[in-house]
């Protein structure tokens, strides 16, 4: 039988991925295509510094996980 906690993580973490990306390759390109490499770096910043706080809300979550787990005997 399948485990299908751990199927459903693994598709979660592919379409994180493939979002992240698209959002990155796809949409800065798009940037640089119309208008230039300026737009484009200054589009790349501004997408890292949306992604700081999603990263660290995930090492939070993360940290919590590995407490319970440590916590929680089997």
């Amino acid at each position: 039988m399948r485990d299908l906690r751990k199927y459903a993580q693994q598709t979660n973490v592919r379409l994180g991925v493939g979002i992240f990306l698209l959002l990155f390759v796809v949409g800065l390109g798009l940037i640089w295509i119309i208008y230039g490499g300026g737009a484009a770096l200054a589009g790349l910043l501004c997408l890292l510094a949306a992604l700081l706080p999603i990263l660290l809300i995930f090492a939070v979550f993360i940290f919590m996980e590995w407490i319970l787990k440590r916590a929680r005997p089997d």
